[in-house]
């Protein structure tokens, strides 16, 4: 069965319930500890994921779903507490830099040539970021690192899922995924009570420990883990793909919902340059990922 409309329906309500997710947590984090989030969300999620996968979540692969979990899961790491800090059209432009790590790693892990016409578009994408960071502007702030750090691990976990997961349902991949933020979220809670977090160091959303929840703190929960379960299986589930590039030019939608989202929750409307840099940034990343590239190479073991 081709499964290329199949991956296109999904992807576009996951990065729609992505960017929903990015605005919560946002609009959060000076109340409550990512990890707290993640323990709660995960206790929530992990039952509905276990009636879906009808018990049957053991997986012949699991070196490579574990893999993709940690590169997800560092993917969280790097784009969360940076959303602390800059406007959400500007994390959501920098985080979409995800195309060229694609198609770099798929050169150096699957073989594949970089086309002339793949490198010009690489550099216009640059081009496009640099518009938005302005690294020698007096706004510059070097937290905007932290959402292409995002964009490469988020990479990683696209090219493992494409590569190596084509055979494992999406649901059994959320499942684990979220097996691997409960027990992260728990060791981080438990280090951070045995008094082992860096001292001086004034940053509740990743430092603070369990905190009492009110029924407005539930209720969010219970809106993150139904967005995360949306999200988990959307986004396995449009990487099983055959055509992982047109998907991944699918995504830039979430830049459009980004710009919603940051006006509807916090006001944020970003300025012209910041608009030029993410114009670039999606015509270089679809030129990118949809151009002829170059002769394939035999795929690396």
């Amino acid at each position: 069965m081709n499964r290329l409309p199949q991956g296109a329906l999904a992807i576009v309500p996951a990065v729609f319930a992505m960017a929903l997710t990015d605005a919560i947590i946002k609009q959060w984090s000076a109340g409550i500890s990512l990890w707290q989030i993640w323990v709660l969300r995960s206790l929530v999620v992990l039952p509905i994921l276990w009636v879906l996968a009808r018990g049957r979540v053991r997986v012949a692969g699991a070196g490579w779903v574990a893999v993709r979990s940690l590169a997800l899961i560092l993917m969280y790491l790097t784009m969360y507490p940076a959303l602390a800090f800059i406007d959400m059209s500007v994390a959501g432009a920098a985080f979409y830099t995800a195309p060229f790590f694609i198609v770099a790693l798929s050169a150096l892990f699957l073989g594949q040539r970089i086309s002339l016409s793949q490198g010009v578009a690489i550099l216009l994408g640059f081009a496009g970021l640099l518009l938005i960071v302005r690294p020698f502007g007096l706004a510059f702030t070097p937290v905007v690192i932290l959402p292409v750090a995002a964009a490469f691990f988020y990479a990683c976990s696209a090219v493992v899922t494409n590569a190596r997961c084509l055979t494992m349902t999406p649901v059994v991949m959320g499942f684990w995924l979220n097996v691997a933020f409960l027990g992260l979220g728990g060791l981080a809670l438990l280090a951070i009570r045995a008094g082992l977090s860096p001292a001086g160091m004034d940053f509740p959303f990743l430092l603070a420990g369990w905190r009492p929840m009110a029924l407005q703190d539930w209720c969010v929960i219970g809106v993150l883990a139904l967005l995360m379960v949306g999200v988990a299986i959307g986004v396995a589930m449009a990487y099983q793909s055959p055509q992982t590039a047109v998907i991944a030019t699918l995504e830039y939608c979430y830049m459009i919902f980004a710009i919603l989202w940051g006006f509807v929750f916090f006001g944020d409307v970003p300025d012209l340059w910041t608009v030029l840099g993410m114009v670039l940034i999606a015509i270089g990343g679809c030129a990118a990922l949809l151009v002829r590239p170059g002769r394939a190479l035999e795929a690396k073991a």
